[in-house]
């Protein structure tokens, strides 16, 4: 029954997926960032033509147009807040687009036919790849307008009358929990046995300027990860989560230039930022005579949420409206984090990691990571001190099916002979 499901369409994971959302490449920032505060997706796809209803140029043929990558505020902040950005941030937003796209984007978003089997498709992620492109056919054009209005990012639609959706890890590793009884035994095993638990992951210390880990939060955007956050030998006592910050508006930009890596976890957390940090960000701007980016940055903070997205990606925070507060208090939830069964809520604040321990298994980590919609689950261990052990990642497991269903051939080669 293994070998069958790996042999079904990609298709078939397609049914119920939306058309995509588009952007060209030659937009700027500005026009980047309102498509995405209003389209109220966490991620735009960038495509080498041009979409938009409103454009007077003809549009591209189909075999020339192709998806040349994708965009979500977290690589918009991660460039605005570079040094000579921060100095000219108005200068920042018109930046088109292409610019600050990854150069592994092509190989991060491919495009693959409805008739390529799941088989193909995990190879190609586990090449890299974290969207695949299908086709899908057009279902209503009507789509392309809301209330009479066109709306900022166009359907992704061709002359030929198809449209596109994309594939992630999730949806795959969601097809396979729904039929994992034919993987067994593999799901009950633990992840340490298993060799799942990774020791590469980014980490920064709670005290550590939030600026110092631009490069941790890059990183783990490409890698679909999250940068941990720990403190006194290790412990971890949350993270910065490329997810969270998709959430947030480009304000978020001033916080990392000017907040410690504690204090932004407690700035991006869903429940909005304390006053006492929009003032300390304020103060601090002005001590770096960085004028532009206060005027953004008291702008947005005039807002009823000041660094989340309207579009309402985000999830809901907790019914706890407190602040992260001091490391001591983080480090108490830390130690809540070992001796809870169930490793955190449903309804965990964004700023909590969502954590598992080495003896788990395979299948509830799985079941874990899809609750909470996250590629990646922390590991630590069991003890009170709640020292942080790895990772556990979705690419991960899915090299785990892959090798399994390579033995499976191998032992029905052998059957065979």
């Amino acid at each position: 029954m293994a070998l069958g499901l790996f042999s079904r369409r990609v298709s078939d994971l397609c049914l119920g997926k939306p058309a995509l959302r588009a952007l060209p490449a030659s937009s700027s920032l500005r026009e980047a960032i309102l498509a995405l505060r209003t389209a109220g997706e966490p991620h735009l796809s960038v495509w080498s033509c041009d979409h938009r209803i409103d454009s007077i140029k003809p549009q591209s043929d189909a075999s020339s147009c192709r998806c040349v990558g994708k965009v979500c505020m977290v690589d918009i902040i991660c460039y605005l807040c570079r040094e000579e950005n921060l100095q000219r941030p108005g200068d920042a937003h018109n930046t088109p687009l292409k610019d600050i796209l990854a150069k592994s984007s092509s190989s991060i978003v491919r495009h693959i036919e409805p008739s390529s089997s799941l088989l193909e498709a995990i190879d190609l992620i586990l090449q890299g790849a974290q969207n695949l492109v299908v086709p899908i056919p057009n279902k209503a054009n009507t789509r392309r307008k809301y209330h009479g209005k066109p709306q900022q990012s166009a359907t992704t639609h061709h002359r030929n009358g198809l449209e596109f959706c994309w594939l992630t890890q999730e949806d795959v590793i969601r097809f396979l929990l729904n039929s994992i009884a034919a993987f067994s035994p593999l799901p009950a095993l633990s992840i340490a046995a298993l060799g799942l638990i990774s020791s590469d992951f980014s980490a920064v210390h709670y005290d550590s300027p939030a600026a110092s880990a631009l490069t941790q939060i890059s990183l783990s955007l490409a890698r679909q990860t999250s940068v941990a956050v720990t403190y006194a030998e290790g412990a971890l006592i949350g993270e910065i989560s490329p997810f969270t910050l998709a959430c947030c508006d480009e304000s978020v930009a001033a916080a990392i230039a000017t907040l410690s890596c504690g204090d932004l976890m407690a700035y991006i957390d869903c429940g909005g930022p304390p006053e006492d940090l929009i003032r300390a960000v304020e103060a601090r701007l002005r001590e770096r005579n960085l004028v532009g980016l206060l005027e953004t940055f008291s702008l947005e903070s005039s807002s009823s949420a000041p660094s989340m997205s309207s579009g309402g990606s985000c999830y809901s925070s907790s019914s706890d409206e407190e602040s992260m507060g001091s490391p001591k208090e983080s480090l108490a939830r830390a130690s809540w984090y070992g001796r809870s069964s169930s490793y955190s809520a449903r309804m965990a604040r964004r700023s909590e990691a969502i954590v598992c321990h080495p003896k788990s298994s395979l299948v509830a980590v799985m079941i874990q990571a899809i609750a909470h919609r996250v590629n990646y689950v922390w590991v630590i261990e069991e003890e009170e001190d709640c020292s942080l052990v790895g990772i556990v990642t979705f690419s991960g497991i899915l090299q785990a099916f892959r090798e399994q269903l390579e033995l499976r051939d191998d032992d029905d080669g052998l059957g065979e002979m």
